[in-house]
C-alpha cells in the first residue's frame, strides 16, 4: 500500500528492461599547448575526418567536429559505460600522436572543457561547431572559452581556466 504522498510510478514492471538507452551529449572544447596556432589549416579538414574515425574505433560516436589551427570542439555522444575524462583523453591521445606522424612538434594543452547539450540544441551545437573559421573572425579562443564556462554556470579562475 501506498499514501497519498507517494509519487513512485505503481504497477510499472521494469523487469523487460534489458538495454541502455543513454543520450548524453558533451561538447568538448580543448587547446593547442599555449593555444599557440600548431595545426597547419590545409591538415584541419583531415583532422576533423581523423576525431571521428577515432570515435569509430572507440566506441564514441564524434557528432561533430571543428575548430582552428589552436583548438577544437567535438561533439560527442559519451558511451554509458564510460567516463568524460576518458573519452577526451582518448580522442586527444589518438590525435596528438596522427598529428605527431605529419612532422609537426604537437601537444594538446591539459584539461579541456565538457559542456552538456541537449537533444533539442544539437543541432545548433553541430553548426557551431562546423563554422568555427567564421566564428573566430570576430572572436579569440579565450574570449569564446570564457564565455561558455560563463554560460555553463561553473565557477572558475580565468586565468587557472588559461593556464
Amino acid at each position: 500500500m501506498t499514501s497519498d504522498t507517494d509519487t513512485r510510478p505503481q504497477n510499472v514492471d521494469i523487469s523487460g528492461v534489458a538495454h541502455k538507452y543513454p543520450n548524453v551529449l558533451i561538447h568538448f572544447v580543448f587547446s593547442t599547448k599555449e593555444r599557440r596556432n600548431l595545426i597547419p589549416d590545409e591538415l584541419l579538414p583531415r583532422l576533423w575526418k581523423y576525431f571521428a574515425g577515432i570515435g569509430r574505433n572507440q566506441g564514441i560516436p564524434v557528432l561533430a567536429a571543428g575548430g582552428t589551427s589552436n583548438h577544437s570542439h567535438l561533439l560527442i555522444v559519451l558511451p554509458s559505460d564510460m567516463a568524460p575524462a576518458k573519452a577526451v583523453q582518448v580522442l586527444k591521445a589518438n590525435s596528438s600522436r596522427w598529428i605527431r606522424q605529419h612532422g609537426i612538434a604537437f601537444t594538446w594543452q591539459e584539461g579541456y572543457g565538457a559542456f552538456s547539450v541537449s537533444s533539442s540544441s544539437k543541432a545548433a551545437v553541430v553548426d557551431y561547431i562546423e563554422h568555427q573559421e567564421e566564428h573566430h573572425r570576430v572572436r579569440s579562443y579565450e574570449a569564446e572559452f570564457e564565455a561558455m564556462v560563463r554560460k555553463s554556470g561553473v565557477q572558475f579562475d580565468i586565468e587557472k581556466a588559461l593556464g
